[in-house]
């Protein structure tokens, strides 16, 4: 099921399921950030660019690929500490709460909180109406008291939760797996920890998952895996581009790379240009010097300390925090504004941070 991209006020019933609502950017929205990412120096696009329904399934292959293992840790935590979670979530609330996931993907992640939490409504926001389809269809099967609702949408660009009976008059709370604000850089992260303080409303809190820096190697590797589902998966966006935007783009005229940056400790995709050529696109004709990288994602890395910086800079506090046992990643949980004394005095009386645990 595809609903038509154009129209935001689009709401349709999955058949047989839960309720979308399409609020996809439309094509002459998608041309405007092709400018303007094709005219700035690097080259870069929006990372949502990468998931059309092909991209997102091979996202999804990329997750089971040895090489990357943030999806398979990041699981296991949420299976093992949920109940722990769901606790420090909705302490102080005296109302049962909306979970409102950001980027949500195949909502393979979020079943733990939904069976401890018990939220009076599950929210997924996610690019690929597609994907989002099925994953709502199968999520509301295996989970049939917790009513889900579907948005198709650029959730860091949307000025606000669309209206429905199922977000009226409950607090909010936001989940944010996958250490997908790593894709942004750093005055975008902020903007967008900023962004879910005002969707959240206030008071509002939020689980979100960061990938922490290791070495080089093991990180190269997991944006470049031996099977070279990665490299698939970047070049899937030349084939959208090529069939949503007029593009002529030669997929052979161009090579994948993913590479550690310790300065911005990141790693960056890129399509490499293997020569000097010029690329149609959206109405215009692009230049490309040989060796010039058209960036299709970052993926930022922060410790601890530096992530709770960054969210204090967005009036985010630490409620608490949990960690895989290699110390790879961590699950932040935040409250917007500054922390209640009730909340400080439960996380030293039964704290929440876990750090080295198996």
């Amino acid at each position: 099921m595809t609903l038509p991209l154009a129209d935001p006020t689009t709401s349709s019933l999955i058949e047989d399921g839960p309720e979308l609502i399409d609020l996809h950017p439309a094509v002459a929205d998608m041309e405007r950030l092709v400018i303007e990412g094709l005219s700035r120096h690097p080259r870069q696009l929006p990372a949502w660019f990468l998931y059309d329904a092909e991209g997102s399934q091979l996202f999804d292959r990329i997750c089971e690929q040895p090489e990357y293992s943030l999806t398979r840790n990041e699981t296991k935590l949420l299976q093992e500490r949920a109940g722990e979670m769901a606790l420090a979530l909705g302490q102080g609330i005296n109302q049962q709460p909306v979970l409102v996931e950001f980027g949500a993907g195949n909502l393979r992640k979020v079943g733990p909180l939904l069976e401890t939490l018990q939220p009076a409504a599950y929210v997924a926001l996610d690019i690929s109406a597609d994907h989002l389809v099925p994953a709502c269809r199968a999520l509301q099967a295996r989970h049939p008291d917790v009513p889900v609702l579907g948005v198709c949408c650029d959730y860091a660009n949307i000025d606000h939760l669309p209206p429905h009976p199922l977000l009226e008059g409950r607090p909010r709370i936001g989940f944010y797996p996958g250490s997908s604000l790593g894709n942004f850089e750093l005055p975008q992260a902020r903007g967008l920890l900023a962004h879910f303080a005002e969707l959240l409303g206030p008071g509002g809190r939020l689980l979100i998952g960061i990938d922490q820096p290791r070495e080089a190697a093991r990180l190269e590797a997991a944006y470049d895996d031996a099977a070279g589902v990665s490299s698939a998966f970047a070049f899937n966006l030349l084939r959208r581009l090529n069939r949503e935007l007029a593009g002529n783009f030669d997929p052979a005229a161009f090579r994948y790379q993913a590479q550690w940056e310790p300065t911005s400790s990141r790693v960056a995709m890129a399509l490499v240009s293997r020569q000097n050529q010029m690329v149609d696109l959206a109405g215009r004709s692009w230049s490309f010097a040989a060796g010039e990288p058209l960036i299709t994602e970052y993926s930022v890395k922060y410790t601890p300390e530096a992530f709770l910086a960054l969210a204090a800079e967005a009036g985010w506090s630490p409620l608490g925090r949990w960690s895989d046992g290699a110390g790879d990643l961590s699950l932040h949980l935040l409250v917007h504004g500054k922390m209640h004394a009730h909340s400080q005095e439960c996380n030293h009386a039964n704290p929440t941070v876990q750090r080295g645990q198996p």
